[in-house]
């Protein structure tokens, strides 16, 4: 109910685009299990009230066989970061699969060693996160735009725990960026004061869009 709006940026602007995707490589935090490395989950899938989405087998045991991730259900269980995306990609896409990964404490080059694996045409990348926690509106603010700027410099080695809760995940995507200059454009920011009322203690989002460069 805090982060829906903001979140639903991203997911808009994949729609004239929905039938190009098979598959989404979603990556975020992991806030119960300390997570030592990368983390995919031994499940065939993963179900929401709107049915259920298979996981890439065949991509997750290329990444393990590579040394990338390791396989892990503890930190899965009871992790909400991936799955609260489910429900937006299952309203824009059509049939796709996931390969989803809890990032822990790892340099933003190993997580981009990741996605340059995974990442084809077909492909489209998820980073889940928000970003400020439990600050007053005024300064949240001022923290989220100082982050926002780091973001779109794509400066993968500046954001840290508290700017965002899954920085490692997000440096990782921003290091994969900054490798395939890929294109980066602001969609929404904003706090959970909007819709919480709270002034006093809130929680920040952002939404953006990133672009790799057209093949020629």
């Amino acid at each position: 109910m805090y982060s829906g709006g903001v979140a639903a940026n991203s997911f808009a602007c994949i729609a004239p685009s929905a039938k190009t995707f098979a598959r989404v490589l979603l990556i975020g935090p992991a806030h119960y299990v300390a997570v030592r490395g990368v983390a995919a989950p031994s499940a065939r899938g993963f179900a929401t009230p709107l049915g259920e989405v298979p996981v890439d087998d065949a991509a997750i045991s290329s990444l393990e066989e590579s040394g990338l991730i390791a396989v892990d259900d503890e930190p899965h269980a009871p992790e909400h970061a991936l799955e609260v995306e489910l429900p937006f990609l299952q309203a824009v896409l059509e049939d796709f699969t996931i390969v989803p990964l809890l990032v822990g404490s790892v340099r933003p080059e190993q997580v981009a060693d990741i996605i340059d694996a995974v990442i084809d045409e077909q492909t489209l990348l998820v980073v889940s996160t928000d970003l400020s926690h439990y600050l007053d509106d005024a300064t949240a603010q001022t923290r989220d735009q100082a982050t926002a700027r780091t973001i779109e410099s794509l400066d993968f080695g500046r954001l840290g725990p508290q700017d965002a809760c899954g920085f490692s995940a997000l440096n990782g995507a921003l290091c994969a960026a900054r490798r395939g200059d890929w294109k980066i454009e602001r969609l929404a920011l904003g706090n959970s004061s909007a819709t919480g009322g709270d002034l006093g203690s809130v929680v920040g989002y952002g939404a953006w869009a990133l672009c790799a460069a057209q093949r020629s």
